[in-house]
């Protein structure tokens, strides 16, 4: 631990309300982004329009909530892998649920 107490002095409440504003509107278009059908633009555009979302709600929360943006490098270094290792986990998923078969001949 560090002795230096100003640590977390980086934020102050306009900061954490309005960061909470943009993830309260993250949460709203993530809403109305459900309500339109983009299928017109190509099969899964909802989809991918929610992941956006999600991944700058998700990046606001760990950069300013859980303070990486001030943080040291190898803590830097340690969120960027997790990314990287999200990344192998979805096209895992993603490789399988591509390649299974319609079901016609499951059991």
């Amino acid at each position: 631990m560090s002795d230096n107490h100003d640590e977390h002095q980086h934020m102050n409440i306009p900061k954490y309300l309005g960061i909470f504003g943009i993830l309260v509107v993250g949460t709203i278009a993530t809403y109305f982004a459900a309500t339109i059908d983009m299928d017109w633009i190509f099969p899964g555009a909802n989809t991918l329009v929610a992941l956006i979302i999600a991944f700058t709600k998700m990046s606001f929360v760990m950069l300013f909530f859980m303070h990486v943006y001030w943080s040291s490098k190898l803590i830097w270094l340690s969120a960027i892998a997790s990314f990287f290792w999200l990344a192998i986990m979805f096209a895992f998923t993603m490789q399988d649920y591509v390649t299974r078969g319609t079901g016609i001949f499951s059991v």
